[in-house]
């Protein structure tokens, strides 16, 4: 069995092994961990069973995680998509009025295009057509972007966001609160502001951090995993984690399994939500891929080899999240501290899958890991010390694909600056390849370098003046 594995996974040709893989999985899974928690957390808003929610959270997450590296053999784990369950929750549900049992179905048949697209090739086409300067730019946003939420999760950087935890908060939710919030939101000040250092959830972080960057240093094998285990012994001795025991008999998921609903869905009306959820699923899976890819080294003459079967396991999670009873599933960029950890084959997207599904009854011991800290209790905010370290040293390891962008050619810098500055600031991979395919597209072709384009190019341009333009969620 042994042997099998390291055949079909290819170990040698990839210079890895059991330690690096399935150190770097487990890594991946903490670090990923929270959306146990967090995604039934959203979707209960919206009316839907919390341990129903998180039973189809794991199980899809699982699900698709094991696709992808059976199918791909690539180290990239996939659950639940964070910003997509926001948009699920609180704008199709809760702003628009449609029953989460509807929006299920509306997550279906977006899993149903991403199948049909990525069967035609489409998809797998489109990520070989973006230059490389985008590419390594791509990277670095993520990078950006890992370390933003590290900052945020550590407590060093504190988001202003109380109008929004206030709409999670309140219990008559209408469209007319929720669209007030939004725009308090919206025009507030100080939207980010230094946090508070005497916390001792930010305390713990920033000794985790040390840590692992001493072991770093030092080159201790499995630093980031180490730096885990030792933050956590921390973390109990600030009392900002706490034991809560091993093992929990698992939920039912009977409330949410088989529950979409397709009635009313076939209507001009729905047509662009159904579109929304595929822009940001398609765009934010393919800036994953290529990020934590380009960081892995998985890239060959600025291709992706096997794009399609890692698209294939993206858009089969989706499914398989929709009929278990939860929001789009897609790659998550928490697979790039796998990576740095030596992950290098779809093994260790194997045992993070698995370790999800373990998650289903050993619930308490991953929520001490994973749960959070609550800092504002009242604001919904929620710090995560241990594995907050992770995600900025991750931002330092990733930011170094910054230096393969061709900086002497403008052409090629700007767009690629819009890219990974897009990112983080905008909190969504997809807006940040938007900025960064529109820019391109239109420099190139003003400064008369067409030769540079290409039709998918030209084409997902297009698409994105469209989502800005046109589609106003």
């Amino acid at each position: 069995m042994k042997n099998f594995i390291q055949k079909y996974f290819k170990f040698q040709e990839n210079n890895t092994n059991f330690r690096k893989e399935i150190s770097g999985g487990l890594v991946t899974f903490l670090t990923m961990s929270y959306i146990i928690f967090v995604q039934p957390g959203v979707l209960k808003q919206a009316g839907m069973d919390f341990s129903s929610v998180m039973i189809a959270t794991c199980l899809s997450a699982a699900l698709a995680s094991i696709l992808m590296g059976i199918l791909a053999n690539y180290p990239i784990a996939l659950a639940p998509a964070m910003g997509e369950n926001y948009f699920f929750a609180f704008t199709v549900v809760l702003m628009l009025g449609i029953s989460w049992q509807q929006a299920l179905g509306i997550v279906f048949i977006s899993g149903v295009i991403f199948v049909i697209l990525t069967l035609i090739k489409v998809r797998e086409k489109f990520v070989n057509s973006i230059p490389a300067s985008l590419k390594f730019s791509i990277s670095a946003g993520i990078g950006l972007f890992i370390g933003f939420i590290g900052l945020c999760d550590a407590g060093v950087i504190i988001r202003n966001n109380s109008p929004l935890n206030s709409i999670a908060s309140t219990e008559n939710l209408t469209k007319d609160s929720i669209l007030e919030k939004l725009n308090t939101f919206q025009y507030s000040s100080s939207a980010l502001k230094v946090g508070d250092f005497s916390n001792p959830a930010t305390i713990v972080a920033i000794i985790g951090l040390f840590i692992i960057a001493f072991l770093l240093v030092k080159k201790v094998k499995g630093a980031i995993l180490w730096g885990m285990i030792l933050t956590s012994i921390f973390g109990l001795i600030f009392s900002v984690i706490k034991w809560q025991g091993f093992m929990s008999p698992p939920p039912s998921i009977t409330p949410t399994f088989l529950k979409l609903s397709f009635k009313g869905l076939f209507t001009i009306e729905i047509i662009p939500i159904i579109i929304v959820f595929f822009i940001m699923d398609f765009f934010d899976t393919i800036g994953t891929l290529i990020g934590v890819s380009s960081r892995a080294g998985l890239l060959k003459d600025n291709k992706l080899p096997r794009a399609s079967k890692a698209l294939m396991a993206d858009a089969v999670g989706t499914i398989g999240g929709a009929l278990l009873g939860t929001s789009t599933v897609s790659s998550y960029i928490e697979s790039a501290a796998g990576v740095e950890e030596g992950s290098k084959t779809g093994f260790s997207a194997v045992i993070t899958g698995s370790l999800f599904i373990l998650a289903i009854f050993f619930a308490p011991l991953v929520s001490m890991i994973g749960g959070g800290y609550a800092y504002s209790a009242e604001n919904g905010i929620f710090l995560y010390p241990i594995t907050a370290p992770v995600l900025i040293i991750v931002a330092v390891l990733m930011m170094r694909e910054i230096v393969k962008i061709k900086w002497d050619d403008f052409s090629e810098s700007i767009p690629a600056v819009l890219t990974f500055v897009g990112i983080p600031l905008t909190y969504s991979i997809a807006d940040g390849l938007a900025f960064g395919f529109i820019s391109y597209t239109i420099i190139k072709t003003i400064s008369g370098k067409f030769k540079d384009l290409n039709i998918i190019l030209i084409i997902i341009t297009i698409i994105f003046l469209i989502r800005f333009i046109v589609i106003k969620f």
